[in-house]
C-alpha cells in the first residue's frame, strides 16, 4: 500500500472517537497488519529469547519475577514465552488494549505449531513442560477459558494507563523490556516513562528495550526506503505523523543521551549498521545535518540497562 494513503487514512482515522477500533479494522482488512504470520511471530520470539537472555545474563530470573512490558500489542507472546520459561509474571502497561481471547488462542496455536515443527526449540529450548501441559489444555477447552482466565494462567495482567504513572512501588521490579515501543513515543513522554522505571526498578534490576527506528510505512510499501521520513523537516512531520502509530524518528544516538541525561546505566548495546546505500537514496532533510551517515543508517537496537 503507498505510504502516502496509509497516512492520510491513519491521519484521517485519528479524529473521529474509538479511532483505536476504527485502525484496528483498517490494519485487519486493508493492510493485513494484524494476521499472526510466521514472520512476524518468529521476529517476536526472537524478542523474548533475547529478554530472558539479557535478564539471565543480568540477573537472577524465576517464576516470581516481577516484569513490567512496555506495549501490549495484539499478541501475547512475550508473556506467554516468559511464562514457559519461568522467567517472571509480567505486568503489561499501554494506553489501550489490542488483545482479544481470539488472539490469545492464535499465540498457543502458533506456539504448538512451532513446537511440533522443531522450530521453538532453536529459540527457546528450556520450555517447562508443566506449564506447556496448561497451555495446550486451554487450547483443547477454550470454551472453559475467559480472556480474564488465560491471563491468570499465563501470569500477564494489563494496565490500561500511562506507564509514567504505573502506581508501583519503588525499587520493586525486577524486569523491565518492550519491543518495537520506543520508537512510537516522543521524548518528552518518553523521557517522564524511563524515569518511572528508574524508580519502580530493584537495585540490581534489569532493563531490556529492543528499538524498530525505521520508517514504519516502508513495513507495507517497498518503494520507500526504511529512511524515507528522514527526507521531511520536523514541521513537514508533524503534518503527516499521526496519534495512532506516531513515529518519533530518533536515532540510537538520541536514545543514549536521553538515558545519559536521566542517569540510566547503559550496561550493553546491539545495533543493526541498517543500509548506507539505502540511506543514500533518500534525500535527507537538513534538520539531520548533525548526524553521520553511519548514525543516521542504524536501523535497530537493544539497550540493556543493569541498575
Amino acid at each position: 500500500m503507498n505510504w502516502r494513503h496509509k497516512a492520510f487514512i491513519q491521519k484521517f482515522i485519528s479524529v473521529f472517537p474509538n479511532h483505536e477500533k476504527l485502525n484496528y479494522i483498517f490494519q485487519k482488512r486493508v493492510t493485513k497488519a494484524v494476521f499472526l504470520d510466521d514472520q512476524h511471530f518468529g521476529w517476536k520470539v526472537e524478542h523474548a529469547r533475547d529478554h530472558i537472555a539479557y535478564f539471565n545474563e543480568n540477573g537472577s530470573p524465576n517464576a516470581e519475577s516481577k516484569v513490567v512490558e512496555l506495549g501490549t500489542g495484539w499478541y501475547p507472546i512475550i508473556p506467554m514465552l516468559f511464562f514457559l520459561t519461568k522467567t517472571g509474571k509480567v505486568m503489561s502497561y499501554d494506553i489501550q488494549n489490542w488483545m482479544t481471547k481470539d488472539n490469545q488462542l492464535a499465540t498457543i496455536k502458533k506456539l504448538k505449531e512451532w513446537k511440533d515443527n522443531g522450530k521453538l526449540e532453536s529459540y527457546i529450548s528450556d520450555i517447562d513442560e508443566a506449564n506447556w501441559k496448561v497451555l495446550l489444555d486451554v487450547l483443547s477447552n477454550p470454551e472453559q477459558y475467559s480472556f480474564e482466565d488465560i491471563n491468570q494462567v499465563i501470569g500477564l495482567s494489563i494496565h490500561l494507563k500511562d506507564a509514567s504513572q504505573s502506581g508501583l512501588k519503588e525499587d520493586s521490579i525486577d524486569f523491565i523490556c518492550s519491543n518495537n515501543t520506543f520508537e512510537h513515543i516522543y521524548p518528552g513522554v518518553l523521557k517522564s516513562i524511563l524515569s518511572e522505571f528508574k524508580r519502580i526498578i530493584k537495585p540490581e534490576g534489569v532493563m531490556s528495550h529492543f528499538i524498530d527506528m525505521s520508517d514504519h510505512f516502508a513495513h507495507s510499501d517497498p518503494s520507500i526506503t526504511i529512511y524515507n521520513f528522514l527526507g521531511f523537516s520536523k514541521k513537514q512531520w508533524d503534518f503527516i505523523d499521526n496519534k495512532i502509530q506516531p513515529q518519533n524518528r530518533l536515532r540510537f544516538k538520541d536514545f543514549i543521551s536521553i538515558y545519559n541525561d536521566l542517569g540510566i546505566p547503559v550496561t550493553e548495546t546491539e545495533t543493526r549498521e541498517g543500509d548506507l546505500d539505502a540511506l543514500k537514496r533518500t534525500k535527507v532533510h537538513p534538520e539531520f545535518a548533525g548526524y553521520s551517515a553511519e548514525e543516521l543508517a542504524i536501523s535497530h537496537c537493544y539497550i540493556v540497562s543493569k541498575i
